[in-house]
């Protein structure tokens, strides 16, 4: 199988619409956590390009689109400590440790 034909990949959609389907909350909820662990734990010096690297990469966030985790970890509070995303696409962050990793 030749290195670009990899089946279980789904390209990236440009328009960062989501690939098929509602997203399901707890998966919205996942996939920004992971990305804010992600960008935290590499600190790169252009977020954007390690985000949408990230989720090309990442098999479930890909069911998210990358607008719309990007616009939430836009919103993550300054504010020293802990916090996670909670509620879906509606929610918002909240103060403390994730439910789930």
């Amino acid at each position: 199988m030749p290195p670009d034909d990899r089946p279980f990949l789904n390209p990236p959609n440009p328009e960062a619409t989501a690939p098929a389907g509602e997203v399901p909350p707890a998966l919205f909820d996942l996939a920004v956590n992971r990305a804010d662990a992600a960008l935290r734990g590499l600190r790169p010096g252009d977020p954007a390009r390690a985000l949408a690297q990230w989720h090309a990469r990442t098999r479930f966030a890909r069911r998210v689109p990358l607008a719309a985790v990007a616009e939430a970890l836009a919103g993550k509070p300054s504010a020293p400590g802990e916090w996670h995303w909670a509620g879906g696409p509606e929610g918002g962050w909240v103060e403390g440790k994730a439910p789930f990793p």
